[in-house]
């Protein structure tokens, strides 16, 4: 029994003197920032940091698409050496590149995008296909929303779409007009007003869609989250802020763990109690929200939010894990971190630590990699506590895993910019770099080491970014999607 004992002991010292598991390599980016949980961790075995100096533009791989580009591109390898990209634009169209050439695959139009005018506010023009596409490995399908402008003089409606990665085709069942079918279940959703920014996610069989208002938040909106059956394809349910508003339009959109879907919500309006918005909401896979506390965060401050339009759906939940717990981070328009335990997300504050982190308003997204004792978060946004002299549009902190866990400003970098920043690391830990666009600013492409914050690479100018793209890591190149091209970096 005494050496049974010992031995288990010995093994369980050797299993904490062992480093951690390294993770796989990101071969296919099927989803915004390569996984559910939207850490935005590409794993890239040969981009250490001494090779990331010497990045440098493909010149092989020219790419030619046509409209404005919101939404991350996607990457999928039906077998070794044959890999595309997937770009969606404003113009309603779904391209397939070849990912060493650039050349068009395929082309596959949804539809009439809608001119900025025909809808009672917003900041895109025109509107078409927004938020990031989820691609189904299994079913060799990529799904995603475009507003499209019928015929005549009708009113625009938002499609979901299944297409065949092969070809394009639009697959049998498909598209599924988020209007009508919510309509047949007594609900009014109107897509004048609506806006799908955020980027879908699948979970058991169904693709998930959030929505949220345009800017200037004009109409009656709602935040939404619709989910749609892949097959049959059919609306298999919906949830949506008791209050109007509370927009679910971060870039990162629906977050997942695997079991539950997360959310965050913006700004409520005419709301005299608390309905749903300024929150971290958790939602089971048929889409009903519990309403226990375990399944929610708000502010205290929710109301002051509201007045302001400081609210906290910016950015889509960050799920992670540290020091074998799990957690979710939500960064807000207030500049505030909120540091949550992801089995009991704690209500009206209830997080487990909240820093003032940013001068700036928080949007775009959020990227992650452990380190020893904590994890290392990056996000767009002006540092209020940068320490030494660097000081921009990223901010990079630490949340150590301490009791109770504490969040404090890493460093921060001099980028200008509204870009969403990655990560790459050679294993899921080591040699890791932040990566962020200066979109809608200064248009270059940077690298930092994650550990101090060093910059490791600058690019000449991207034109054509727009604000909030972030950027994907594959073995061999980046890759930054613009208006009207696809820029690859090889290293």
């Amino acid at each position: 029994m005494k050496l049974k004992l010992l031995g288990a002991l010995c093994a369980l010292g050797l299993a904490a003197a062992l480093p951690a598991r390294a993770a796989p390599p990101t071969a296919q980016v099927l989803t915004y920032h390569a996984g559910g949980g939207r850490r935005g961790n590409f794993v890239v075995p040969a981009l250490t940091w001494r090779r990331a100096r010497g990045l440098r533009p493909d010149r092989r791989f020219q790419a030619r698409i046509e409209g404005h580009v919101y939404a991350q591109p996607l990457y999928w390898s039906a077998r070794p050496g044959r890999a595309m990209l997937l770009v969606v634009t404003e113009s309603d169209t779904v391209y397939a590149l070849d990912a060493v050439s650039g050349r068009t695959l395929w082309r596959r139009t949804l539809g009439r995008p809608v001119p900025l005018q025909s809808v009672p506010c917003g900041n895109i023009d025109p509107l078409g296909i927004t938020g990031t596409p989820v691609i189904d490995p299994r079913r060799r399908a990529v799904y995603l929303d475009a507003l499209v402008r019928p015929a005549g003089s009708g009113a625009p409606t938002h499609e979901i779409f299944g297409l065949s990665l092969a070809d394009g085709a639009v697959l049998a069942g498909w598209p599924v007009d988020v209007g009508a079918a919510l309509a047949r279940r007594g609900l009014r959703f109107d897509a004048r007003v609506q806006g799908e920014r955020g980027a879908l996610a699948i979970l058991h069989d169904t693709v998930y869609v959030p929505y949220g208002g345009r800017d200037g938040d004009c109409g009656r909106y709602r935040g939404w989250v619709v989910g749609v059956k892949l097959d049959p394809p059919r609306v298999i349910g919906s949830w949506h802020t008791p209050a109007l508003a509370g927009g679910i339009w971060a870039p990162a959109g629906v977050s997942s763990d695997g079991h539950s879907l997360y959310v965050t919500t913006g700004n409520t309006m005419e709301a005299t109690s608390w309905g749903g918005g300024e929150a971290v909401i958790r939602l089971t896979p048929s889409l009903h929200f519990t309403g226990a506390t375990a399944d929610f965060f708000a502010p205290g401050d929710w109301r002051a939010l509201d007045a302001r339009d400081a609210d906290l759906g910016g950015v889509s939940p960050l799920l992670f894990d540290m020091g074998g717990a799990g957690y979710v981070l939500a960064l807000g328009k207030d500049g505030n971190a909120y540091l949550l335990d992801r089995r009991n997300l704690g209500g009206f504050d209830g997080a487990l630590a909240v820093a003032h982190v940013s001068d700036s308003q928080i949007r775009a997204a959020s990227a992650q990699f452990p380190v020893a004792g904590g994890a290392m978060i990056a996000f767009r946004g002006q540092g209020s506590d940068c320490p030494g002299r660097a000081h921009g549009d990223l901010t990079v902190l630490k949340v150590t895993a301490t009791s109770p866990p504490r969040i404090t400003t890493a460093w921060c970098a001099a980028v200008r910019g509204h870009g969403a920043p990655i990560v790459t690391t050679t294993d899921g830990r080591h040699d890791p770099i932040v990566w962020m666009l200066g979109a809608a600013g200064d248009g270059r492409l940077y690298g930092f080491r994650g550990d101090t914050g060093r910059r490791l690479f600058v690019s000449a100018r991207l034109p054509g970014l727009r604000r909030f793209q972030t950027l994907i890591a594959t073995a061999h190149r980046l890759y930054v999607a613009a208006d009207g091209t696809v820029y690859a970096f090889s290293f």
